[in-house]
This record gives structure tokens, C-alpha cells and sequence, in this order.
């Protein structure tokens, strides 16, 4: 994996990300004729703390049918710099659903999957606007913003698709100067692309700044109060959302929690953790079965035994059946990319059997999969928006290389298997062109209602213990436990999940603090 932390989208996003075509794009004008009303009928007042701000949260939208039956279009304007508001500004990409009925509406409900980096808009589009419980969707118009850098809103491009395969396939556990020279080389260029096609916006993308977009974009709709389900990093752009606006916040599901007290290296130890764990649980899954590739042994040998076959393909790859042949890089994204969801550990044992026997074409699907590469080579800008993101929200985990080799053998303690190119991954930042402009700090969002903060005890990218931490520095946080598997709990088939958020929701009332589901 070559970015310092990606905590990706949930499962069902996952599932159609490939499947979601929008023709949603900011200031398109080609979108199709007029949808509905042009505008929110009567936008809320502006926060205090806005003002130079009134253009923006003064603004009407013109939705408009964006080619996806049901759903319409617009585009939000939003200052480029909020210190410098008349400085430029930013288009970004929303869609919304509306509320079907039977009921009463009870406004709008935003979502983000997570990332940094992902569609909200094809989540939205693709999952959440048609799959949320039929009784919330009956309730909420079901909207969503690209934040900025992401997507349809002023997306940040770093390399071409061939660059990018190239980026993905440089060793990741580097064995000697050469190696580690060629590893800090590629996070170097893959900065220096990211500088060089978004210069401009580049030092504004940061969480801070797409939570006062979505301030701006809850007073256009008219909401008094901001109703939210936010997934992986989309837990820490709600809970900053709380944070700087507590007084607007209203009904917020943070799933899949961030902990916003760690700094960069402690995540990315944490994480390299998390898909420990997972990887343990889906070998425990794997041994059981008499054809496991890993073998019928203990979880241990598994795990040795994963390890020796990248080893392997370090030194001799194994074709695919095109150009790319699978290394170690991509066999090692490849296994991480199914630890997101239990429901891919049958294709993760069929992939690495096939693989084993000099066959990798199924695992270089995963590892795409993860990447978001397209059939004809592309790629959507996922990892580069969430380099981006990212980079400017702390201070990179490590200052050289030095540093960074003093620390891995705490991430392979943390991961016998992820662990040495979990920990050169986090190198990426330390070469970022735009200074950091947030820190770790502990998130309280004192005067907030009640937020939801959901955990999954065997969660590889965002660990249960972040959900914890995060439900304890809120001063209104109440914390709903999944004991399972897989990114997030939300939509993954348990009623007990389901049902507590759903009257969350609806009722705003939250379960009781500490309720365990399963």
C-alpha cells in the first residue's frame, strides 16, 4: 500500500463502486433539463462566526436530472480560503434523493463513506439513496457532496494511469539502500504530480474545511441542524463538523470511528493492527476448510506461510494475463483489500490458490479493486485526494527515513504480516509539498445532542478501541458496539445495528451507552 493511512469506504459502497455512473458534475451545464424546485425553499440563518460569508450561505441551487433515475444535480459554491473569503472559490458536486414518504419530512440526511477520498455522490448514488432502510429514506432527502479535491468537486490529480500502475508496483519492503532509495523516490514523484496539476487547491482540502462546506451546504438546504451518517474518515469529518459548529449538529452517526487524538504514526500503527486482527480471523476461517492455500494448521503457520509466498513473488512475480505481473506490492494490497468484509474471504482463498500456483490474475483484481483501477487502465482519484487529505490534516508520521526504520519493528510487532510496508507506506507524507495545517487533538463538541459513535470489534482500518476513545471525548458521545468482522457495521446484516441507528434516525433517540450488537 503506498498511502500513509486509507481508511476507504464501507463494504457496500465497496460492492458498486465499479457499478455508478453520474453524469453529477460541478458546473456542468449539460446535465438535462431542470428537476423539481431550483432552490431550498427558505435557507437557514448562517452560524455566527461567517461573516464575509453571506454570498455562500446565501445561496440558492439550481437542481437539475443528472441521468440517474430519481436523483438530481447541483452545484454548491464555497470559498476557496475561509480566511481569505473573496479569494476564489470552489465548486463542488451534490446530489439528493427525495424524501419518498409516507410521513411526515424530516429534512435532509448527509452522507460520506469515508476515505479520504471517496465519492459521497456514488455512494449516495449507488448504494445509500436506494439501500438505507425504506423508513429513513421515506423521511430524509437522501444528499450528498463530493467533498473538495474528491471527485466531481475539483479533484486532485497526481499521476496518469500508467504512472500509477508503475506507483503501485514498487517494493514496499525494501531489502537494501537501492530499493528504499526507489521507494522514497516514487512517494516523491507521485507528491510532485499532486503539486503540479492541483498547486492551487491543494493546501484547502483539508477536514476542517470540507466540514464548513457542509455548514454551508446545511443552510442552503434549509436545515436548521445537520442530520449526518459518516463511515470510516467520514466519522472524523462528522465529529469535526461537531466540533466547530456543536450548536448546529443534530442527529450524527459517526461508523466506523477515527480517533482524532493520535497522531499520524500511532494510526498507522493502530491500523497495521487492525488488519492483524482481521487477517487472523479470516485464516482462523481459512484453516477449517480442507483446501485452504495457507494450509489446515494453526492461525501462526498461516500467517508464516502468507508471509513466505510474498517473499516469494518479491523475488519472482507470477503473470496475470496482461502487462503487470502480480509482486509482492500488489499480492500484499490484494489480501488487504479483502479484509474490508468477510463476504470477500471465499474469492481471497480462491485468489491466493490460483496465485500459488503461478496464476495472480485473480489477486491483481483485488488489489485493482483496492486502487479503484479501472478496465482501461485508469483510475479515479481516490488515493490521490486521500494523500491529499491526509497530508494536510497532520504532521507527517515520520521526518526521514531514519526515523521511519526505527520504528518498524514496532509495526511488525503490531503485524507480522503488514507490518514492514505498513510502516514504509507512512513515509509518503513526509515528502508532501503543503504543510500540515491541522494537529491531534481530542474532540469534545461540548453543547452537541447525543452522537452516535459506532465500533466493529474486528475492524481492520478504523480499530474498535478508536471507537472507544472517540465515544469518550464527546461530551454527548453514546457508543453502539458491533461484535463482528469487516469496515464498519452499518447496512452489513445485523437487525440490532440496523434498528438502533434507524430509530437514531428517526426518533432521535439513541440506544443506551455501551450497547453491544452482534
Amino acid at each position: 500500500m503506498n498511502s500513509r493511512r486509507l481508511l476507504r469506504t464501507t463494504a457496500a459502497a465497496l460492492a458498486v463502486a465499479g457499478l455508478v455512473v453520474s453524469g453529477c458534475t460541478a458546473g456542468s451545464d449539460a446535465a438535462g433539463p431542470a428537476a423539481g424546485p431550483a432552490s431550498a425553499p427558505h435557507p437557514a440563518p448562517s452560524p455566527s462566526g461567517t461573516a464575509g460569508l453571506e454570498t455562500y450561505y446565501g445561496q440558492r441551487l439550481a437542481w437539475r436530472d443528472c441521468g440517474v433515475p430519481d436523483f438530481q444535480c447541483a452545484t454548491l459554491r464555497v470559498p476557496l480560503d475561509y480566511a481569505k473569503p473573496d479569494a476564489g472559490e470552489v465548486k463542488l458536486a451534490v446530489s439528493r434523493v427525495k424524501a419518498t414518504g409516507p410521513g411526515k419530512r424530516l429534512g435532509s440526511l448527509l452522507v460520506n463513506p469515508g476515505g479520504p477520498g471517496a465519492s459521497a455522490i456514488g455512494y449516495l448514488q449507488g448504494y445509500a439513496g436506494i439501500g438505507y432502510p425504506a423508513p429513513v429514506r421515506a423521511r430524509y432527502d437522501m444528499v450528498a457532496v463530493d467533498p473538495r479535491g474528491v471527485a466531481r468537486s475539483a479533484p486532485v490529480e497526481c499521476l496518469t494511469g500508467p504512472q500509477m500502475d508503475a506507483f503501485t508496483q514498487v517494493d514496499s519492503t525494501p531489502d537494501d539502500d537501492r530499493e528504499s532509495a526507489a521507494l522514497e523516490t516514487s512517494f516523491k514523484a507521485f507528491a510532485a504530480g499532486c503539486e503540479k496539476d492541483a498547486g492551487k487547491v491543494l493546501p484547502h482540502v483539508s477536514t476542517v474545511e470540507s466540514a464548513r462546506d457542509m455548514d454551508i451546504l446545511r443552510a442552503v438546504l434549509g436545515d436548521e441542524k445537520l442530520t449526518y451518517v459518516g463511515a470510516s474518515y467520514g466519522t472524523f469529518l462528522g465529529a469535526t463538523y461537531a466540533e466547530l459548529f456543536p450548536q448546529r449538529a443534530g442527529r450524527l452517526v459517526l461508523d466506523g470511528a477515527m480517533d482524532p487524538s493520535l497522531p499520524a504514526v500511532d494510526l498507522s500503527r493502530d491500523q497495521t493492527a487492525g488488519f492483524e486482527t482481521a487477517f487472523q480471523a479470516f485464516a482462523a476461517d481459512c484453516v477449517k476448510v480442507p483446501d485452504c492455500p495457507l494450509g489446515t494448521g494453526s492461525v501462526e503457520a498461516a500467517g508464516e506461510r502468507l508471509q513466505a509466498f510474498f517473499r516469494k513473488l518479491d523475488a519472482e512475480p507470477v503473470p496475470t494475463g496482461e502487462s503487470r505481473a502480480l509482486g509482492e506490492s500488489l499480492a500484499t494490497t490484494g489480501v488487504i483489500a479483502a479484509m474490508y468484509d468477510e463476504a470477500a474471504w471465499p474469492q481471497l482463498r480462491e485468489a491466493l490458490t490460483r496465485a500459488m500456483s503461478g496464476e495472480g490474475a485473480e489477486l491483481l483484481a483485488l488489489a485493482d479493486s483496492y486502487y479503484e483501477r479501472e478496465p482501461d487502465g485508469t483510475y479515479t482519484n481516490l488515493m490521490f485526494a486521500n494523500a491529499a487529505v491526509n497530508c494536510l490534516d497532520l504532521p507527517p508520521a515520520f521526518k526521514d527515513r531514519a526515523d521511519l526504520e526505527k520504528a518498524v519493528p514496532s509495526f511488525e510487532k503490531a503485524s507480522p504480516v503488514f507490518g514492514e510496508g505498513l510502516a514504509w507506506a507512512a513515509l509518503n507524507c513526509t515528502f508532501w509539498p503543503t504543510p500540515a495545517t491541522g494537529r491531534p487533538h481530542r474532540i469534545s463538541a461540548k453543547g452537541a445532542p447525543p452522537i452516535l459513535v459506532v465500533g466493529t470489534t474486528r475492524d481492520p482500518a478504523t480499530p474498535y478501541k478508536w471507537a472507544r476513545s472517540l465515544a469518550s471525548q464527546l461530551s454527548s458521545g453514546v457508543l453502539l458496539t458491533y461484535e463482528g468482522d469487516g469496515h464498519t457495521a452499518y447496512g452489513r446484516g445485523s437487525d440490532c445495528i440496523d434498528t438502533a441507528i434507524k430509530t437514531y434516525l428517526l426518533e432521535g433517540t439513541p440506544p443506551a451507552d455501551g450497547k453491544r450488537c452482534s
